[in-house]
């Protein structure tokens, strides 16, 4: 017949425990957490930052909405990723690597190159086909979740 261990016992081993985990979540904080992934776009200069947890890892050239086709303003979310994705709206122009942001609003590469720079689009933010695979591969390893895109003038 085995003994069964004392309440103050049992208490002992969850104290323990509880130590534990409130030492390893004071030294480890970074693991416990997800990295922020940042994109910054600036309507002004037609440029494109991407920061992870406040450091610039990339900085692009983008094409946002030219007259008439205005670029939506402010803080999103990520809606979700498409790999290959064709407008239903705009004559199935391609749309590679895009991350959407707001209803058909998405960053996503282009192959209008030249126009990189200045305003170009029916409102989406258009990268060179290379930087949107980047774009693209780093909001699916961080997660969309971690993930705010921010467009301001």
């Amino acid at each position: 017949m085995t003994a069964r261990p004392s309440r103050l016992s049992v208490l002992w081993q969850l104290a323990g425990v509880a130590c534990i985990v409130a030492i390893l979540s004071v030294m480890l904080p970074h693991a416990a957490r997800a990295a922020a992934l940042r994109v910054f776009i600036d309507l002004s200069t037609q440029e494109m930052q991407v920061r992870l947890d406040g450091r610039t890892l990339e900085t692009w050239p983008v094409s946002t909405g030219r007259p008439g086709y205005g670029t939506p303003k402010g803080d999103f979310p990520v809606i979700r990723l498409a790999a290959k994705w064709y407008s239903r709206k705009y004559d199935n122009a391609p749309m590679p690597y895009s991350v959407f942001f707001r209803g058909g609003y998405a960053i996503h590469g282009t192959t209008e190159i030249s126009k990189l720079g200045r305003p170009a689009s029916h409102g989406c933010v258009r990268l060179h086909p290379d930087n949107a695979r980047i774009l693209f591969n780093l909001v699916r390893q961080h997660g969309a979740a971690n993930t705010r895109i921010s467009i301001h003038p």
